[in-house]
């Protein structure tokens, strides 16, 4: 199927302008309900192997930086958020189990969580409330956000590494590669009143 210029065009210069990645349907909204999936494959396309890419990330689309190409805009002066280890322990927890309550949470890892540390999570972008769970006190449920697989550079969660493919990259020191373990592993979740072991996040 020929998808005409000018549409190619106008999807290439909304993406160009949008303050935030656009799913296809904002695109098509955009442009009068227009069918832009063929114009957005045929962009992808022209642009593979350039300085700048289109990828599409948790079904949003945007253009980014060739990952090779990254440190060339790399500021110096930017520090790297680093998370403690509570942090990225509940991280872990909501992007491998989501979604998943706070109690749910304290089940995987044993320990009370502090509300800081979700707040954290939420201010950075990468977590969000997205409903209540159906069951006696209705708690707030948490999932990851379009903004952390785009930072994580994942299309879906289905692109999550496994244990095996952490420790073969050597991401895991043995205290990360226990707790990732736990996290990635199907655990019953307990819904008893019983407060787990009170912790002090780092």
């Amino acid at each position: 199927m020929t998808v005409p210029d000018d549409l190619v065009r106008a999807v290439e210069a909304t993406l160009f302008a949008a303050e935030e990645p656009l799913t296809v349907d904002q695109i098509s909204n955009h442009l009068g309900k227009a069918e832009v999936r063929s114009a957005l494959a045929e962009l992808k396309a022209h642009y593979d192997g350039r300085g700048i890419r289109l990828v599409e990330r948790g079904k949003r689309w945007h253009f980014e930086t060739a990952p090779d190409l990254a440190h060339l805009l790399r500021r110096e002066k930017e520090e790297a958020r680093r998370l403690t280890r509570a942090a990225t322990e509940v991280l872990a927890i909501i992007a491998y189990h989501e979604p998943v309550s706070r109690n749910e949470i304290e089940a995987i890892r044993g320990v009370q969580t502090a509300k800081g540390t979700l707040d954290v999570l939420m201010e950075a972008g990468w977590v969000r409330a997205v409903g209540r769970r159906e069951v006696p006190g209705r708690p707030v449920i948490y999932a990851t956000t379009p903004e952390f697989l785009a930072h994580f550079g994942l299309g879906s969660l289905k692109e999550l590494p496994g244990i095996d493919e952490l420790r073969a990259a050597g991401l895991l020191d043995p205290v990360d590669d226990e707790m990732i373990e736990t996290a990635l592993r199907p655990q019953p979740v307990d819904t008893s009143d019983e407060p787990p072991e009170p912790e002090c996040d780092e």
